[in-house]
């Protein structure tokens, strides 16, 4: 492949921007084909289980003896749960022997570690430099007043929860966002209004 077919092969059409072959964009379309398929072979489920004391000690002790094993078992937690439960704060720093201080700590530091459970889509919007350089605070600003919510809030039908993240990578492309995610580049509000309709399947 020559430079110019890799070059075209980053490009994410529609969006016009580029970004790495690896990053996955998925269209509405793929996304609802995907929704049907699991609804075809019944495996429809929530994307997220019930907090499970029992099930949070067997996801921490699968990951305890990683070296640097607080965040990975914190990924590990929300990618189960979908947040960090404040029991799970209590259960982590016992079984590494540190204090609920600083696993609280890292919780709270990292943006990732919702501390209640999301609706059942999650829009983050980028909030770094490069995304306020192009208008990206108005254009968040106006979202989320439409919405009636504040950063990390969930719309009152529990269908979308708006988060901030600080730089996604996707600086060439900004204002950028990841929904359920999948990157989106060069948003604006006509997309963040489709976002919307897709979350609530309108």
């Amino acid at each position: 492949m020559n430079k110019g077919d890799r070059t075209a092969s980053w490009a994410v059409r529609g969006f016009g921007c580029l970004t790495h072959p690896k990053i996955s964009v998925a269209s509405r379309a793929q996304r609802e084909q995907s929704r049907r398929n699991q609804q075809y072979l019944g495996e429809e489920m929530p994307r997220f289980g019930e907090w499970d004391q029992a099930r949070a000690r067997e996801i921490i002790a699968a990951h305890g003896n990683l070296e640097g094993p607080v965040l990975p078992i914190l990924h590990a937690l929300v990618d189960e749960f979908g947040y960090i439960h404040e029991e799970a704060i209590g259960l982590v720093a016992s079984a590494l022997n540190l204090s609920r201080a600083e696993i609280h700590g890292t919780v709270s530091f990292y943006h990732d570690f919702r501390r209640e459970p999301a609706g059942e889509h999650v829009l983050k919007l980028c909030r770094a430099e490069a995304c306020q350089s192009m208008n990206g605070p108005q254009l968040a600003r106006e979202f989320l007043n439409e919405l009636g919510i504040e950063w990390g809030g969930t719309t009152h039908d529990g269908a979308l929860t708006v988060e901030g993240a600080f730089c996604l990578g996707l600086c060439a492309c900004a204002p950028s966002a990841l929904y359920d995610g999948e990157p989106i580049g060069r948003i604006d509000r006509e997309r963040l209004d489709s976002v919307v309709r897709e979350a609530r399947g309108t």
